[in-house]
């Protein structure tokens, strides 16, 4: 048997949009989803944050809102507000939406990144912290479709996940779809 392509579960479902408020509001009209904590735009934590877009420093201008959808499905939106080359323009040009990327937790990004990479799907974006490589975005689009998103496993994320996890668990469906993140 050949050996599984993704060997953790899938954390997030992660979609590019075109306008992510609206978006919101869509998700969770059609799908219950919400309430999200918006980064709009978002702002690297610190100066200890480099993102690298297929070797090179990159910094596009993006927003992010985070989300639940029932109870297991946690749902990230992205929108790109500028044509900086990144993965998301590697998918989409602007006008164009849909699901970009899958997320995966696990304790060892660079180990994982390798044996991907060894089954012949490169990392495009990595996001080091401190000098620690956190993320990874492999493309394996022509696998699946879409990047898988290595994320480290740490506490502060943990903590997000589960504040998203409970607050849709206790939400209405309509008072305040969009909140601000606390980081």
């Amino acid at each position: 048997m050949a050996e599984k392509l993704l060997r953790y579960p899938i954390e997030q479902y992660a979609y590019y949009v075109n306008d992510i408020e609206v978006a919101c509001a869509q998700w969770a009209e059609l799908f219950g989803a919400g309430p999200f904590f918006m980064d709009k735009p978002f702002v690297p934590p610190s100066d200890q944050f480099v993102e690298t877009y297929r070797g090179e420093p990159s910094q596009p201008h993006l927003s992010y809102a985070w989300g639940q959808c029932g109870p297991d499905h946690h749902i990230q939106l992205i929108e790109q507000h500028d044509d900086t080359p990144s993965i998301y323009r590697d998918m989409f040009a602007r006008g164009e939406t849909g699901l970009h990327h899958i997320a995966i937790c696990l304790d060892n990004v660079p180990v994982e990144k390798a044996r991907f990479e060894a089954l012949g799907f490169p990392s495009v974006t990595e996001i080091h912290v401190s000098g620690n490589l956190m993320v990874a975005y492999v493309d394996v689009r022509s696998a699946i479709g879409c990047f898988v998103e290595l994320y480290t496993e740490n506490p502060n994320s943990r903590r997000n996940f589960n504040i998203w996890k409970d607050a849709h668990k206790d939400w209405d469906g309509t008072t305040d779809l969009i909140r601000a993140t606390d980081w």
